[in-house]
């Protein structure tokens, strides 16, 4: 069981936008790197995917914007699994991207699917691989789905 999943970023010159904080698109860009990760972590790698020929697909990602954040602020990105059907074919990761380890800077939530890279129609895992995505990190309020 993955208790928790927290990930260190560098706030780069080039993630700035005119008013010195960070470009909205990083935020987005931070969650991908970190459900990469996850994905890795449970045996689901680039290459593990590519002979399943399958690859996962967003059909929402919204994040709510709370504190800004400059050069120099130390960040984190953490995910969760906040829902899921039971074989994995939808869920529902968030991440919190932190700034100083206490103050919530943003707050990303994606829904995520699985499509099949060659007849591009949505595809499901095999329960091998199912099986480690259902091992977390969960969401306090982490809840299975129809």
């Amino acid at each position: 069981m993955m208790d928790s999943l927290i990930m260190p970023m560098q706030v780069r010159w080039s993630d700035l936008d005119p008013n010195f904080h960070l470009r909205h698109s990083v935020y987005y860009d931070w969650g991908a790197v970190c459900r990469v990760e996850f994905l890795a972590k449970t045996g689901l790698t680039w290459q593990r995917m590519h002979q399943l020929q399958i690859g996962p697909i967003l059909f929402r990602e919204e994040c709510i914007f709370r504190k800004e954040i400059r050069l120099g602020d130390p960040v984190t990105v953490d995910m969760k699994l906040l829902k899921a059907r039971k074989d994995f074919s939808r869920f529902t990761i968030q991440h919190e991207i932190r700034k100083n380890p206490e103050t919530v800077s943003a707050i990303l939530t994606v829904d995520i699917a699985w499509i099949n890279g060659v007849t591009r129609k949505l595809a499901v895992l095999p329960e091998e691989d199912t099986r480690k995505l259902g091992q977390g990190p969960l969401a306090v309020d982490f809840q299975w789905t129809d």
